[in-house]
């Protein structure tokens, strides 16, 4: 008798695979998150010094660079990565061709691909 399992590729969103409501904005604010979480290691700051320049207590930045995002709205993210010194543009284009709805990327700093 073999065991046979069924595989299933991911959609390329954990947040969706899991079906988990607005799951295209959760993973926007996750990879927001973890862009702040590389700009506070690239800076090598300090939590406590982090905390200062985002205005809020250091246990809300460990929180952040945990990915424990409940009460950090997409919009705090961006003042977020301001404080940091980083720019957040915002780019509406047309949905890609053969799809039903537009989608959600978040890009990061040098990177030249999606963080998705």
């Amino acid at each position: 008798m073999s065991n046979s399992s069924k595989i299933t590729g991911s959609s390329g969103n954990v947040f969706e695979d899991i079906g988990l409501q607005h799951a295209e904005e959760a993973l926007a604010r996750a990879d927001l998150a973890l862009r702040i979480s590389d700009i506070i290691t690239e800076r090598g700051i300090t939590q406590a010094t982090a905390a200062h320049i985002l205005g809020i207590d250091q246990p809300k930045v460990s929180a952040l660079v945990r990915g424990r995002l409940e009460g950090f709205s997409t919009y705090r993210l961006f003042r977020f990565l301001n404080a940091l010194g980083s720019d957040v543009q915002i780019v509406i284009n047309p949905k890609r061709p053969g799809t039903d709805r537009g989608r959600i990327q978040v890009f990061g700093g040098a990177r030249t691909n999606p963080v998705v």
